[in-house]
Order: structure tokens, then C-alpha cells, then sequence
């Protein structure tokens, strides 16, 4: 480590290997607190490379428990986090109107970091039970087509830093990690973004994985399409900024899709449940449906994107992804 530390301190990039190489070496304790919390500070001020971000993913998964869903080849839908908008569960409320389209999905998610209700929260709020049991997640998906996946079941490096990103209370690089690090290796994904910085690194560690992507944020600093302004997607082969209007939607106020002062976690569950039974205000509804249709114009970039608000929209309003959710709870309970 020492050698890694001074050739980061004097602004050289470590390889893939190289990074992938550390994560193994943390989970065998091979580093003394000083020294690994050093190496996140220099990374952290440095700024992550592609190569290193694609290696300590690789060295995350690699030592963490992997799930083989690949011939269900589903898709997650997740944000970065830390926008602080404190919005609520749209990415998760997605994947339910996804499933209930009739296409499989691989949720990966945590506890809330940064606003009241994270992934997590609201899916335990259901009774949800999480599990790695590889025979339990294909059960589910077989019966409704998503499987929800607690990351601190899977990421066994993470417990081994977990301290010190506690002790430092500030983003670091396992933070970007955390979205890219489905167990389920997902073979499409849909990523929101606050920054178009961030937009240009993911979009360059996605080329590097090989998978079907969509990259969203918009321009008002949201980690989704969050229709209260113009907002910018990315996939592999085109980019583009849209307004709310060119979905057939409406734009929205940041108040309506943000939670109330003193929102609860069980007040994140009834809005979540609200939107799919399709009892949601306008705005909560279409938000979702924006962000359901451009994961569906992922799976199937032939169709087009009004196709695909058409497909979300049915989805919620024919009630099946609200069936879809009922039958998760009975199965994961």
C-alpha cells in the first residue's frame, strides 16, 4: 500500500488490476486503518479514474456473493443518490411498473443515506423479508418478474471500510461503487445521475462493461427524470436533452414530488403504494411513468419513447404492477 499511496499522492492512476487487486487485499485485512483510510482521501481528492472505478467494481463483485439471473437478462433502475432532493422511491417505484410490463427485473438497492425512504426502507416497510438465497430470488422472479437485492447482503468488502466512511461522513468512491455493483450483474441498467460529470464517467465505465445502459439526470440537479426541468439521456449510442413535453408529460413542481417536512418512512410506503394504485397525484404518477418508459425504451430501443410511456401507463393503470407488488410481498414474506 505504501507504494500505491505515493504513487497517488503524486497524481498517477493505478490500473484496473492494480484497483481490483486492492478490494481483494482489504477483505483479507491486509491494510492498517491509516493506511486504507489514506488511500480513500487520495482517491477522494484526486478524483477516481475509469480504469480504477472498473477495477475495484470488478474486485467488489469478485469478492462479494453473486446471484446468477442471467437467462431471466433483467434490468435494474437505480440513482446515485445524494442530490439531496429528498424525492420519493421513483427509481424502485419504477422497476414494480416495469415488472407489471411484463419484463424482469433485478432491483439492487440500500437504507436511505441522504433522504427519509431509500430502496430498502420502503421494501421492508412492505414486510419484505431480504435474503441471498440464489433458490428464493429465482422463485421470485418466477412468480412476479423482480427481485429485490439488499446490497450489504452481497458487497462482503464493504463491511471492511464501512468504519471509516463512517468516521469521514463524506461521499468517497465506494459511494459511486454502490450503483454499479448489482450481485445480479443485470444485463441492462438504467442509471440517474446528478451531474454531468458523473453522466461522463458512467457513461465511460458502462462502454467498458458490455452491457444495455440509459444514463439520466436532469438539469436541475436531480438523480432522475425528475420532470421539473429538461433533462439530459445518455445511452450507449446516442445523447440527448428533453423536455417533460417531448414524453407528453407535464412539467412538475419540485415540492410535488418531494417528501412532506417530516415525512416518516411509513408516509415514503403510502405514497409509494399510492402510485401503483394508481390513487397518486398527477405528478408522482408521471414521474414514475417517465422514468418506467425510458427503462422500457432501453430493453427495446425500437420502440419509441411515446410507445413506451404508453406501456408504463398501462402497466399502472390496468393494475398490474400493483398486482405485481402483492404477489412480491406473498412470495419474499
Amino acid at each position: 500500500m505504501r507504494e500505491i499511496l505515493t504513487r497517488l499522492v503524486a497524481h498517477e492512476e493505478l490500473s484496473a488490476d492494480e484497483a481490483e487487486q486492492i478490494i481483494i487485499d482489504i477483505t483479507h485485512e491486509k491494510f492498517p486503518l491509516e493506511q486504507l483510510t489514506a488511500f480513500i482521501m487520495a482517491l477522494q481528492m484526486r478524483g477516481v479514474s475509469v480504469d480504477e472505478l472498473v477495477g475495484l467494481r470488478r474486485g467488489v463483485l469478485a469478492t462479494g456473493v453473486h446471484i446468477d439471473l442471467e437467462d431471466y437478462k433483467p434490468i435494474d433502475i437505480v440513482g446515485t443518490g445524494g442530490d439531496g432532493k429528498n424525492t420519493f422511491n421513483i427509481s424502485t417505484c419504477s422497476c414494480f411498473v416495469v415488472a407489471g410490463a411484463g419484463y424482469k427485473v433485478a432491483k439492487h438497492g440500500n437504507y436511505a443515506a441522504t433522504s427519509v425512504s431509500g430502496a430498502s426502507n420502503v421494501i421492508e416497510g412492505h414486510g419484505v423479508k431480504f435474503t441471498s438465497d440464489s433458490d428464493r430470488l429465482r422463485r421470485s422472479m418466477d412468480a412476479c418478474g423482480i427481485v429485490y437485492l439488499h446490497a450489504p447482503l452481497f458487497a462482503s468488502s464493504f463491511k471492511f471500510v464501512g468504519g471509516i466512511r463512517r468516521a469521514l461522513r463524506i461521499p468517497t468512491v465506494f459511494n459511486l461503487l454502490g450503483p454499479i455493483i448489482n450481485p445480479a450483474r443485470p444485463a441492462y441498467q438504467v442509471l440517474g445521475v446528478a451531474n454531468l460529470d458523473l453522466m461522463r464517467l458512467y457513461n465511460n465505465v458502462y462502454q467498458r462493461m458490455g452491457i444495455g445502459y440509459g444514463i439520466v439526470g436532469s438539469t436541475d440537479g436531480y438523480d432522475e427524470i425528475s420532470l421539473t426541468s429538461t433533462f439530459k439521456i445518455q445511452t450507449r449510442t446516442s445523447e440527448k436533452i428533453y423536455s417533460p413535453q417531448d414524453f407528453g408529460l407535464s412539467t412538475v413542481r419540485p415540492e410535488d414530488i418531494c417528501g412532506a417536512e417530516g415525512q416518516t418512512k411509513e408516509d415514503a410506503v403510502r405514497v409509494f403504494d399510492n402510485v401503483l394504485s394508481d390513487c397518486a397525484t398527477k405528478s408522482q404518477k408521471e414521474v414514475v411513468l417517465a422514468n418506467s418508459a425510458f427503462a422500457i425504451h432501453v430493453l427495446e430501443p425500437q420502440k419509441s419513447i411515446e410507445e413506451c410511456v404508453a406501456i408504463a401507463r398501462e402497466s399502472i393503470e390496468s393494475k398490474k404492477a400493483l398486482a405485481v407488488l402483492k404477489k412480491f410481498i406473498e412470495v419474499n414474506s
